[in-house]
């Protein structure tokens, strides 16, 4: 057996004693997709009229304070 095959054969003996071989391509399909939407989601309360005017007055009171 060369010195390839032991290192693989090492890496699968470990990987397979925990019992995890880490996330499929699916899985990070899903992960990916999730991401995207709680982004968009995100955006869309940043952007919001309600929370501009929040952001907007928070650093107007912070320019008014007396240093």
């Amino acid at each position: 057996m060369n010195a390839l095959a032991r290192l693989s054969a090492a890496v699968q003996s470990r990987t397979a004693e925990r019992g995890e071989t880490g996330m499929t391509t699916a899985e990070y399909a899903v992960g990916t997709v999730a991401a995207c939407g709680f982004s968009g989601v995100l955006y869309k309360v940043v952007t919001s009229p309600t929370v501009l005017t929040l952001i907007k007055d928070v650093i107007e009171k912070a320019f008014h304070l007396g240093f």
